[in-house]
């Protein structure tokens, strides 16, 4: 190629790429490995990779901090965090949590209410000088619940079966659905502020209709249009058609909650969430695996780069500067007494309310996802969560991530005996 008459080298994307990924997914997989031989979930090792590779310049090597700001690098990783909301989707149904209840609902609605009013008001105590969209937004960040890692502990802790690990599954999973809600109605709102349209009860009632309308417009999906939708899919020839229109339903409810002002990981939890395997039985009935098994090898290769990509986006120096840890403090202890709130839904029952708070307490990767998207948002020119902030908020998930197996297994042993199935009314629920 010719620019002024010099011949300039024109360099494929792909030279500065390919090796980035080697390094992100060697890494993801070392530090997920680590993780899991000392009994910490993958995605915490992915974490901490991250956070060590873009603070190697700490350490006298070159940081590669930089990486996180590759646009490609940066696409790759948003896509992985749909298909992750996609995936952790398909591990439930609206039948699930049907089935354990109001308890359960009552459970998630604390976990959610309380935590948002905690957070909100450690950002109005600590950040003083940013505005009340911040403080609002952190609250958001403590509400969520990881569904895939407390699954994985009560799993290894032999008690997946017990009321109490289904009361918190469900719950968690409609925490889940409350806390993308409100990440959507916060994301509408901001974006009302910021195009100078103002803010008012009832633009945001407004934007609430909007994404609880989006949910059942969802759920109408799941029992009118999907069935057929994929009925007809079967008919066609080929390989990886299932796959496909699995896909295909996930960008198309994501595109959809984007359109309507909400966050797109809304409607890739929601795609999941509506599909059954009643669905697509005739996939399976000529021999094609079930849609979860075939979606988990690329939500497996894409969500590590996520998870990579939001510990390089932490900056080890922000804790040195003062009140930080303060901060991080701050939010860790909110964190962790506003899903304690939880235990107040195993009122008048035979549940060990204390395992059910403490099985609410991993933020995970859905808050995560949660302080990645607020990187992405501005106010008047303010970024809604600036990199100490950020820093600390990512501290805080690593750290109720961190506490919650040794912490559910002891309050598990700590009983005198365990309840046995069905003892609770709400929970015998089908």
């Amino acid at each position: 190629m010719l620019v002024n008459g010099a011949a300039v080298a024109s360099v494929d994307p792909l030279v500065t790429v390919l090796p980035a990924l080697v390094l992100i997914l060697a890494a993801a997989r070392l530090g997920g490995d680590l993780a899991e031989r000392l009994g910490q979930p993958a995605v915490l090792g992915e974490l901490c990779v991250g956070v060590l590779l873009g603070n190697a310049g700490l350490f006298g090597v070159p940081s590669l901090s930089g990486l996180a700001d590759n646009a490609t690098i940066d696409l790759l990783a948003r896509l992985g965090v749909i298909l992750l909301l996609f995936e952790v989707g398909l591990e439930a149904t609206v039948r699930d949590m049907m089935r354990v209840g109001g308890r359960a609902f009552a459970v998630a609605v604390l976990g959610v209410v309380t935590p948002w009013l905690l957070g909100w008001g450690v950002g109005a105590w600590l950040l003083p000088n940013h505005s009340g969209y911040v403080h609002a937004f952190i609250g958001a960040t403590l509400t969520a619940t990881s569904v895939g890692i407390t699954a994985r502990v009560l799993k290894d802790l032999g008690r997946a079966g017990a009321p109490e690990a289904r009361i918190i599954l469900g719950a968690a999973v409609i925490d889940d659905v409350l806390g993308l809600v409100v990440l959507g109605v916060i994301t509408s709102v901001l974006a009302s502020a910021d195009t100078g349209e103002g803010v008012s009860f009832a633009g945001t009632g407004l934007v609430f209709l909007k994404a609880a309308a989006f949910l059942v417009g969802a759920l109408g999906l799941g029992v009118v249009v999907v069935p057929r939708l994929f009925r007809a899919a079967s008919w066609l020839r080929g390989r990886d058609v299932l796959l496909t229109t699995g896909i295909v339903l996930c960008f198309g409810l994501g595109y959809g909650a984007a359109a309507m002002g909400l966050a797109p990981i809304v409607g890739a939890y929601a795609a999941g969430l509506i599909l059954e395997e009643a669905h697509y039985e005739g996939f399976t009935r000529r021999g094609e695996r079930p849609l979860a098994e075939l979606v988990q090898p690329i939500a497996g290769l894409l969500a590590p780069v996520f998870f990579v990509v939001m510990g390089l986006r932490v900056d080890l120096r922000a804790f040195l500067q003062p009140g930080v840890l303060v901060l991080t403090l701050a939010l860790t202890l909110a964190a962790l007494a506003g899903k304690q709130a939880c235990a107040l839904g195993a009122w008048r029952s035979r549940l060990d309310g204390l395992s059910i708070g403490i099985g609410m307490i991993p933020r995970g990767e859905v808050g995560l996802i949660f302080a990645n998207l607020g990187l992405t948002l501005t106010v008047h020119g303010e970024r809604i969560l600036d990199p100490v902030t950020y820093s600390a908020i990512v501290l805080m998930v690593m750290i109720t991530t961190f506490v919650t197996p040794p912490a559910l297994k002891w309050s598990f042993q700590a009983r005198r005996g365990p309840v046995a199935a069905g003892e609770d009314g709400d929970v015998q629920q089908k």
